[in-house]
C-alpha cells in the first residue's frame, strides 16, 4: 500500500506533466507560421540533450558501465517516446483535425492497459477501467464541444493513421519503462534525449530537401525554448518519476488531463472562450482519476 505522501507526490508529478504537455499544445498553435514542426522537434531534443548532458556529467560517468550494457534500450526510449511520437503527432496535425488527434491520443491509457496485460499479465482493475471510461468521456465532450453528434461527422484520413502509430509508440514507450536500468534519473533522461536528437537527423534532412523552411523568428525560438526546457526535460522527468511511483496503468489516466488543461490554457493565453461543457469534461476526467485511485488513497478499515 502506497503511503499518502507518495501518492500525493505521484499525483503532483503527473498533473504537472499533463499541464506542461498541454502548454505544448498551446505553444504549437503559437508556433504555426513561425517555425517548421520537424525543425521544432529536432531543435527541441538537440537543445534538451545538450543541457541535460552538461548537467549530468558526474552521473553519466558513475553510471557508464550500466549505460554501456543497456544503451540500445536507452536510445530506443529516445527514438520512440521522444522523437518518433512527436514527429508522428506533429505530422498528424497537418493532415487531420485537432479534434481527431485529441480523441485518438486519449486512447494511450487503453494501449497501456492492453500492453501490460499481454506482456506482464497485469490486469486493470474495475475501478481503473471505469475511470478510463469517465476520462475518455470527458475528452469526447471536450473534442465535440459538448455535442456528441459532431463526432458522427468526423472524417478519417492518413493523419489518423499517423496518430494511431503515435499512440502505439507512446503506449509502448510507457510500458517499456518497466525494463529501465537502475541509474540516476539524470542519466536516464540524458541518454534518451541524445537518442531522440539523433533520430531526428534523417527526418530534418528529408524535410530540408522536400519542404524547405525558413529560419525561426523570435516567436519560433521562444517556442523552441519552452519545448526544450519544459516539455522535453521537465515533463519527461516528471512523467518517468510518476510512473516509478504508481506504475504505468495508473499513471496513464493522467494523460487525459491534456485536452482539459489545454482548454483552460487556451482561455488564459489565447483568450479563447470557456463554455459550460468544458467544466463538465473537467469534472468527468478528474472524477475518473479519483475513482481509479480512491481504493488506494482510502485508509484501510480496522479489523
Amino acid at each position: 500500500m502506497h503511503s499518502r505522501a507518495i501518492l500525493f507526490r505521484a499525483y503532483g508529478l503527473l498533473t504537472l506533466t499533463s499541464l506542461i504537455w498541454a502548454g505544448n499544445s498551446v505553444a504549437g498553435k503559437i508556433a504555426a507560421g513561425h517555425i517548421d514542426p520537424i525543425l521544432l522537434t529536432t531543435l527541441r531534443w538537440s537543445i534538451a540533450a545538450l543541457v541535460i548532458t552538461a548537467l549530468s556529467i558526474k552521473h553519466l560517468k558513475a553510471d557508464w558501465p550500466v549505460i554501456k550494457r543497456h544503451w540500445p534500450l536507452l536510445f530506443g526510449y529516445g527514438a520512440s517516446g521522444f522523437a518518433l511520437f512527436n514527429i508522428l503527432l506533429y505530422s498528424a496535425l497537418t493532415q487531420t483535425a485537432a479534434v481527431n488527434v485529441m480523441i485518438e491520443q486519449a486512447g494511450i491509457p487503453l494501449i497501456i492497459f492492453l500492453g501490460n496485460f499481454l506482456l506482464f499479465r497485469i490486469k486493470a482493475t474495475p475501478a481503473q477501467l471505469t475511470g478510463f471510461v469517465m476520462t475518455f468521456a470527458g475528452v469526447l465532450i471536450t473534442a465535440s464541444h459538448g455535442d456528441i453528434h459532431h463526432l458522427l461527422h468526423l472524417k478519417l484520413n492518413i493523419g489518423d493513421v499517423m496518430m494511431l502509430g503515435a499512440i502505439l509508440v507512446y503506449g509502448g514507450y510507457t510500458i517499456s519503462l518497466k525494463w529501465k536500468p537502475m541509474i540516476h534519473w539524470q542519466s536516464l533522461l540524458a541518454i534518451p534525449c541524445i537518442g531522440g536528437a539523433l533520430t531526428c537527423v534523417p527526418f530534418i534532412i528529408w524535410r530540408a530537401f522536400t519542404h524547405p523552411f525558413d529560419t525561426p523568428d523570435a516567436t519560433g525560438w521562444g517556442v523552441v525554448a519552452y519545448a526544450a526546457l519544459f516539455v522535453a526535460l521537465l515533463a519527461s522527468a516528471t512523467y518517468i518519476a510518476g510512473i516509478e511511483l504508481i506504475g504505468p496503468n495508473r499513471a496513464g489516466l493522467f494523460i487525459n488531463l491534456l485536452p482539459i488543461f489545454g482548454v483552460f490554457l487556451a482561455v488564459l493565453i489565447l483568450r479563447e472562450p470557456l463554455h459550460g461543457f468544458h467544466l463538465v469534461a473537467l469534472a468527468l476526467v478528474c472524477g475518473g482519476i479519483v475513482l481509479s485511485e480512491w481504493s488506494r488513497f482510502r485508509p484501510a478499515k480496522a479489523t
